[in-house]
């Protein structure tokens, strides 16, 4: 519905998964918008439903102090820097991003870098990665190129430090069933400014730890970066609870808590959720 003539996947998959959805005994939503899904576009039973999240683990991303990540990367410890990571391929709006690099630095006369992390080899190559192709010649149209750093992908052990640099982490995608980078640049204590889609709108929480912008609205990523350079205060502040929120709802023990609660209720016979409306992870 959302990818069009994209999607890859054959026509029956959407019948097999139906048929899913009315046999299952339970079913597991990863965030409110999916349990939605599941209930107007394929009939599921919402009282069969639990909302389970993905997470990550506090042991592989922790906030770093910042200068010291910046020093280990070899960034300025004293620029403004914007991280954008993940998959490079259209549906993820790092053309947005930039946009929004470009609304920032035109009207809000705000001098950022953006450093974009991603593609499918360790250089950012744009023959194995054409996104990195798209992508560049966008930075270039915007009057931006010197300000876009492409790195190519990183290892994972590292990630960390990338978040730990960035003032901010913005992920701008249009489509998205759940977001697992806004959850680990929560945890590394980065404000994100994430789309206001899927799971990203469950994760992030508007002005408490991150911002909420409309997909596919530069001008709207822009405003957002420039109001965390005018109030240092408010990014501390949204750093403190974007890693407590992580640190509660989205640990891997929590949700195994929470799954290993669910086949007990099950195996009863029990209802999954009361009332028609499923509960987040009953022991979370």
């Amino acid at each position: 519905m959302h990818q069009g003539d994209e999607d890859q996947f054959p026509r029956e998959r959407a019948d097999i998964e139906r048929q899913l959805a009315a046999e299952a005994d339970a079913i597991v939503a990863e965030c409110p918008q999916d349990l939605e899904d599941l209930v107007t576009l394929y009939g599921a039973d919402p009282t069969r439903i639990a909302v389970i999240p993905c997470g990550f683990e506090p042991k592989q991303f922790w906030p770093i102090e910042r200068r010291f990540a910046r020093k280990t990367l070899g960034f300025d410890p004293n620029e403004k820097l914007v991280l954008h990571l993940g998959r490079l391929v259209p549906r993820k709006g790092a053309d947005n991003v930039i946009r929004g690099l470009a609304h920032l630095c035109r009207e809000h006369r705000v001098a950022a870098r953006l450093v974009i992390v991603g593609g499918n080899s360790d250089v950012p190559d744009p023959r194995l990665t054409p996104e990195i192709g798209r992508l560049r010649e966008l930075a270039e149209a915007e009057n931006v190129a010197n300000r876009v750093l492409f790195t190519g992908r990183r290892a994972r052990e590292i990630l960390k430090l990338y978040y730990s640099a960035a003032d901010a982490f913005v992920t701008t995608p249009w489509y998205e069933p759940f977001g697992i980078t806004p959850l680990e640049a929560m945890a590394c204590g980065t404000p994100v400014i994430g789309a206001d889609v899927g799971g990203i709108k469950h994760s992030v929480v508007d002005h408490e730890t991150g911002f909420l912008v409309p997909p596919k609205e530069p001008g709207a990523v822009a405003q957002r970066l420039a109001e965390l350079y005018r109030s240092p205060r408010v990014g501390k502040r949204l750093a403190r609870n974007a890693v407590r929120r992580a640190n509660t709802l989205f640990t891997w023990k929590t949700v195994t808590r929470a799954m290993s609660a669910l086949y007990p209720r099950v195996e009863s016979g029990r209802a999954i959720a009361h009332g028609g409306r499923a509960r987040m992870a009953d022991a979370a």
